[in-house]
């Protein structure tokens, strides 16, 4: 049986965030890391005994922040059906926030997954800040791309695969990209 995975603005980039969590959950079982989901935050409009209504509030954050081997982590899940990282889908707050944990010492970065098409699984990669404020400042003062190609990841950035017993061992291709860096 062939699973169909809408592409819907409703549930955009949820499959990844269901195999990014899937191994966060991992993680925290073997005591590798522990990182979490940050809620969508939602703005309450009206309570009427037990009946809640609201709606999704503009998201200012970004998907995950933990721990892992003594440091701050923090990150989002992005996708694309494109041969290349259109920068629009980080707003500037998800932006300014991965700068600020970033200067302070913070291990930041997006996972970005390619769905290909004619591609089962997708394409994903671990673009470390400092490729996306390079991309993403370019871009701000016209002088860059307004998107990040397919091949740039192939190039620079390490590829996330299943490793270790992992879904998707992205602190493996970290831990891949710290020691290139070093070397």
């Amino acid at each position: 049986m062939k699973t169909h995975y809408s592409r819907s603005h409703a549930n955009r980039g949820a499959k990844l965030e269901m195999l990014v969590e899937m191994t966060n959950n991992q993680y925290r079982n073997a005591w590798l890391a522990d990182i979490r989901k940050v809620p969508t935050p939602v703005k309450i409009l009206k309570t009427d005994g037990n009946k809640v209504s609201g709606h999704l509030d503009t998201a200012t954050w970004v998907d995950y922040n933990g721990i892992y081997e003594g440091h701050s982590i923090i990150f989002d899940a992005k996708e694309t059906k494109l041969k290349r990282f259109p920068l629009k889908n980080i707003s500037p707050h998800q932006y300014q926030t991965l700068k600020s944990w970033h200067r302070h010492g913070a291990v930041a970065f997006l996972l970005v997954a390619f769905w290909l098409e004619g591609k089962n699984e997708p394409e994903i990669y671990v673009l470390r800040f400092e490729h996306l404020a390079e991309a993403y400042e370019n871009q701000e003062t016209g002088r860059g791309s307004k998107s990040i190609s397919l091949d740039f990841f192939r190039e620079n950035c390490v590829r996330v695969k299943s490793g270790n017993g992992y879904v998707v061992d992205y602190l493996a291709a970290l831990n891949i990209e710290a020691k290139v860096k070093e070397g």
